[in-house]
């Protein structure tokens, strides 16, 4: 067991995020799990279960009113889990019992940060985390899970009470807001949803903190942590995430300001100050987020697409948040400028990136559309909805966003599996195939005879 979880510790996620799934559904089906004390439906635990592991957010059942206090605490424990990594958790516990870190521990949690550990020969400035640093990356991990997360509680906590909400009530609303914003899962509490804050613009502020912060990475985090006023010492992986995010939400939010300003179902009623501020919300939300204030399926199809695009890409490397990450998306781009340049090289921030990163990244980009279109036509086939919903919310499953048009209630129990096994795919699919695609990576001791395609 020990040379399978080191030889390939990618394989050894996927074996344990489906046990989880597995002991999360037994769990979800019991009656002590509902707050009507019955058996939940098979499709229905499953579907949670998968949503909770891999911090998705979507949901076939009331996720307020359908769960016992038992029920929220797993949810709860769930998501830390899944946001966190099975890998990384299992290094840190190791670390917190043995005092110590092995080679072993150090290469698992590597791989979980990091695919790209899998790239065989020599590393040098490759790595955003060197492996002598994983230990205090793990320590970053379980700290900033505690410190952000309680941080976050402690602002909601006041705003709640003025808002009249009982001590208790608000206490345990607030750090389970706070998991689900760190998390970038989406569930929430209260039976109206953010209904009851979707014009409370501090509310919304510290959660899109929290969204943020989750969606960054633990890397940069741990980057941010060490040289947070000192951009020079920041390694590549950390400018191209902050760089790519910011561009990304202020320009989704430019576009859905426009989409919508007239729309009387979303923001038509709206000043321009709130339409601005309501599209940023919105535009950090579809980072894998999931909370939302506006009923999705009123919103423009223009602005569907939009926001299909900005959950496709997703969050940071080693992040909360799903999608093919912005550092996948960044890496592509600056090969297509150095393609128009004329440049053999892809160079940013006076740094080269090795081809076989732009490789990795083709991989994992071909293989996220692949699973959006599969799951997208078995389900336009399965529910005849419009191809617009259909496509939000598979898009919003595999990126484990978590919003959507009102179609996921809706579905069938085979509608659900299918979802369900996206949204798997989503959060464990990219990462492995990334590890994958890099450890086969080899030298030849020849290579054939050369021949161009004609292209495009």
């Amino acid at each position: 067991m020990e040379d399978f979880t080191g030889r390939s510790p990618s394989r050894f996620a996927i074996l344990i995020f489906t046990a989880l799934i597995l002991l999360f559904t037994l769990l979800f089906s019991l009656p002590i799990a509902s707050a009507d004390r019955t058996m939940t439906p098979l499709a229905d635990a499953f579907f949670t279960a998968v949503s909770v592991i891999c911090v998705t957010g979507l949901s076939t059942v009331d996720m307020a009113t359908h769960w016992s206090i038992g029920g929220h605490v797993l949810i709860y424990i769930g998501v830390q889990i899944g946001a966190v990594g099975v890998l990384t958790l299992a290094s840190i516990l190791g670390m917190v019992i043995s005092r110590k870190l092995g080679l072993r521990a150090k290469l698992m949690a590597a791989s979980d940060t990091n695919p790209m550990r899998g790239h065989r020969g020599p590393v040098a400035e490759g790595q955003a985390i060197r492996l002598g640093e994983i230990g205090n990356l793990l320590a970053t991990v379980a700290m900033s899970l505690i410190v952000i997360e309680a941080a976050i509680a402690i602002l909601l906590f006041p705003r709640m009470v003025i808002d009249g909400i009982p001590i208790w009530d608000a206490i345990w609303n607030s750090f389970y807001y706070s998991a689900m914003a760190f998390t970038n899962t989406g569930f929430t509490p209260n039976a109206e949803g953010l209904g009851a804050f979707a014009n409370d613009y501090w509310f919304l502020s510290i959660l899109m903190i929290g969204v943020f912060l989750g969606a960054l990475g633990f890397p940069v985090i741990f980057a941010l942590k060490r040289h947070l006023w000192h951009v020079r010492y920041w390694s590549l992986h950390v400018k191209l995430t902050i760089v790519t995010t910011l561009i990304l939400l202020f320009l989704g939010a430019l576009a859905i300001s426009l989409l919508e300003f007239d729309n009387p179902k979303t923001f038509g009623a709206l000043n321009a100050s709130d339409t601005i501020f309501q599209s940023i919300f919105f535009s950090m939300m579809t980072r894998s987020g999931g909370f939302s204030t506006i009923a999705i399926g009123d919103m423009n199809g223009s602005s569907l697409l939009v926001a299909d695009m900005l959950m496709f890409i997703g969050g940071g490397s080693a992040s909360t948040g799903g999608g093919i990450k912005v550092t996948t998306l960044a890496v592509i781009f600056l090969a297509a400028a150095a393609e128009a340049k004329g440049s053999p090289d892809m160079e940013a921030f006076g740094r080269r990136v090795p081809p076989d990163v732009l490789r990795v990244a083709l991989s994992v980009v071909l293989w996220g559309a692949t699973i959006v279109a599969l799951s997208t036509i078995i389900l336009l086939q399965m529910t005849k909805a419009p191809l617009d919903h259909v496509l939000f919310d598979v898009i919003s499953g595999f990126g484990t966003v978590g919003l959507s048009t009102g179609l996921t209630e809706d579905l069938t129990n085979p509608g659900k599996y299918v979802l369900a096994m996206t949204m798997f795919l989503g959060r464990v699919g990219t990462v492995t195939l990334a590890a994958a695609v890099a450890a086969t990576t080899s030298s030849k001791l020849f290579r054939r005879p050369e021949e161009r395609p004609i292209v495009g």
